[in-house]
């Protein structure tokens, strides 16, 4: 970091059919927001993962898991919008790196999410 400790903090809820399936976000220090890193700040709704993965010179870091509990910060926040209250959720984080600058994107699997449901297929074919 530069000391400063600024950084702009970008939280998601990422869709599908209109269900939330995670809640995401991502700490993008200021020091990572200078040269061609600048169209960080201004993603709106544009998803990262297209432009972090589309980058060839793009670094990830370790991927570190984390059972969430009611009680604990995150769990209140990611399911700030939902209805649902469930024992616990899961989430994952890890740090990426462009252009050699940090920012941390940090997921959580809301209840929607189907990892423990049988999933319909994406595509059909025939």
């Amino acid at each position: 970091m530069d000391g400063s400790g600024r950084a702009i903090i970008r939280q998601v809820q990422l869709l599908c059919e209109q269900r939330s399936w995670i809640y995401a976000r991502t700490v993008i220090p200021a020091m990572s927001l200078r040269g061609r890193l600048q169209r960080l700040a201004h993603l709106g709704t544009r998803p990262l993962g297209a432009m972090l993965f589309a980058d060839p010179g793009m670094q990830r870091g370790v991927v570190e898991l984390a059972r969430i509990l009611p009680g604990q910060v995150l769990f209140d926040v990611a399911l700030s919008h939902s209805r649902q209250r469930p024992q616990e959720i899961w989430g994952r984080r890890s740090v990426f790196r462009l252009a050699d600058k940090p920012l941390l994107v940090s997921e959580v699997f809301l209840p929607g999410f189907p990892a423990r449901r049988e999933r319909k297929p994406l595509w059909r074919t025939g």
